[in-house]
């Protein structure tokens, strides 16, 4: 209950949500821009069939293939075409072929940010629709954000439980006899925007064409109550980033107006013209799943998603996934990507062979300029670094589970393309145990013999942490360092002894780890969490975990968690 509503008899069903979303797109692809299906599989099936179906029948519906160059998209030159008639001849990109149409996007989570931004481009300056099939597992995993903010519908797929429907009839309908919403209506769905969070304008014009359609499916020449919330349930709540607890507040603490010529909420609702606000702010809340409401309540949803493949990105000259060609000459074990070549020579065969006086000539004059290398894209590995505290009469037990977590993630080495590393601290300075490697059986023989005990150098382990994730970080991978400690420092940087400049020198190396923005995690492993521990991660500014009784198992995990999502080198 909102605001003393009470809450409308709405019954959540992603199924029925998503039909319906799909019926509504096709009504006006170009207003609405588009459809993110998340998951799914045969559900997300029956949502394409039933858009393809209610789509008129000339409307064109192209699929994207997982490797289109700048070419197939936007268009250029048909080199066979051009080599064998001895001029340029053009050839329409698949986004001219789509026009009127549907673009099906497959594993629109993993699509290069170049190609996000073509297609951006396509839904603000031509007539076509998207459908970006979302194949993320994770929440962060999902499409660009450019491309989610362009398409009106997001719908979620991966709980369906029953594939039963009602098919509906649709292609005869149009939203251009339905009337605009009135002034009341606007600031109806403006407010549940805000209320939701939501700060970009695009969903709430796409709610106001939502609203409209909804009222054109069911043959209304006037916006209603279930068109409004048709909308806000089918725009709106997908993209909610709060709970309206505070808008709430705040409507419940203003005093009631003295007007006589505004009709008050009771009689709007007896009436039927218009919903109070609360309603709307309701069917919001009924339509978002149980467990993204939770995160929104524990202020954990990001909307900022990166999508389209983004991430740190090297050259690589040999491997990885094909990537667009790029002038160059090929040396130094880059590759001839030819197809390309020969289309950049074509449009100035014409023009070489006058300038040769071979105006009859067939040869084919390729020239510097015109010479394109391949490019490719690989995922980047990334190290573990642990930084363990080896000091004090706590030590074997540090140790040994720290030995079992570096052991179990060496086991999933070769899937995940990670590499591990050992740096242990104690007595007077930190010493590496172990360089980063691939290699169980070199990391058991690392681990074996190590002893414990002494002082704590935290200062001398960090800084050691530190050259070891720059000399990571030069060779194209991803430094993620792991620092099981307490947060006790009494072994400042240059060896001497004293826990006042020890603290100080380790918060220095800290900081520089921050200024270096290198990805780290402080695990407190005392007995009972010490504010020292959480003082270190908050200078590092790094991830604070107090796990006092982990074991191999569990810092594993706790490890797994805490790391960034791989990364990819180009």
């Amino acid at each position: 209950m909102i605001g003393g509503a009470p809450a409308p008899e709405l019954n959540f069903d992603p199924l029925a949500d998503a039909l319906l979303a799909a019926r509504l797109l096709a009504l006006a692809p170009d207003k609405f821009g588009g459809i993110s299906l998340r998951g799914g599989g045969p559900a997300r099936d029956l949502v394409l069939g039933e858009l393809r179906q209610a789509l008129p029948d000339h409307a064109p519906w192209r699929r994207l293939p997982a490797n289109i160059d700048d070419e197939g998209l936007l268009g250029g030159v048909d080199i066979a075409a051009s080599l064998a008639e001895g001029r340029a001849v053009m050839r329409a990109g698949l986004l001219s072929e789509a026009q009127g149409g549907v673009v099906v996007v497959p594993m629109a989570e993993r699509l290069r940010e170049a190609t996000a931004g073509r297609l951006a481009q396509a839904l603000d300056d031509t007539d076509l629709a998207l459908v970006l099939l979302d194949d993320g597992r994770e929440p962060d995993e999902r499409p660009a954000q450019a491309l989610c903010d362009r398409v009106a519908f997001e719908c979620d797929l991966s709980h369906v439980a029953s594939l039963d429907h009602d098919a509906g009839a649709i292609r005869a309908l149009s939203i251009n006899h339905v009337g605009q919403l009135e002034d009341d209506q606007l600031a109806a769905l403006a407010a549940v925007s805000a209320a939701l969070g939501i700060d970009s304008v695009r969903p709430l014009l796409f709610a106001l064409t939502a609203a409209r359609a909804h009222a054109a499916l069911h043959r209304r020449k006037k916006v209603k109550q279930e068109d409004l919330t048709a909308a806000v349930r089918l725009v709106l709540a997908p993209r909610a980033t709060r709970l309206p607890q505070e808008a709430t507040d705040e409507s419940e603490a203003a005093p009631p107006s003295d007007s006589s010529d505004e009709p008050s909420d009771s009689s709007r609702e007896q009436s039927g013209e218009l919903p109070p606000e609360e309603m709307l702010i309701e069917a919001a809340l009924a339509a978002i799943p149980a467990d993204v409401l939770a995160q929104i309540a524990a202020g954990r949803m990001r909307r900022g998603a990166q999508g389209g493949g983004g991430g740190k990105r090297s050259l690589s000259k040999l491997r990885g996934k094909p990537l667009g060609a790029r002038p160059g000459i090929p040396r130094g074990g880059s590759r001839l990507a030819l197809i390309d070549s020969l289309r950049a020579a074509a449009p100035w065969q014409p023009l070489r062979r006058r300038e040769r006086e071979e105006s009859t000539s067939t040869a084919l004059y390729v020239e510097k300029d015109d010479l394109r290398i391949r490019r490719f894209e690989e995922r980047a590995g990334s190290v573990t670094i642990f930084c363990v505290d080896a000091s004090g009469s706590a030590a074997v037990a540090r140790l040994a589970e720290a030995k079992g977590a570096v052991e179990r993630i060496l086991a999933q080495a070769y899937v995940k393309r990670s590499e591990v590393a050992l740096i242990a601290f104690r007595g007077e300075q930190a010493e590496v145990l172990l360089p980063p490697t691939r290699s169980l059986t070199r990391a058991r023989r690392a681990l074996s013999e190590l002893p414990g005990g002494g002082g704590t150098p935290l200062a001398s382990g960090l800084q050691l942490g530190l050259q070891m994730a720059d000399a990571v970080s030069s060779r194209g991978r991803t430094p993620f360092l792991v620092c099981l400690t307490d947060g006790s420092a009494n072994i400042a940087a240059d060896g001497s002894p004293g826990r006042a400049q020890a603290k100080e020198d380790a918060h220095a190396a800290a900081r520089s780890l921050a200024l270096r923005r290198i990805d780290g995690l402080v695990i407190d492993i005392s007995p009972r969490p010490r504010p020292e521990a959480a003082e270190l991660a908050q200078a590092m500014q790094a991830r604070y975990l107090p796990l006092p009784m982990a074991d191999a198992a569990a810092l594993e995990r706790a490890v797994s968690a805490a790391q960034p999502s791989p990364q990819l080198a180009r």
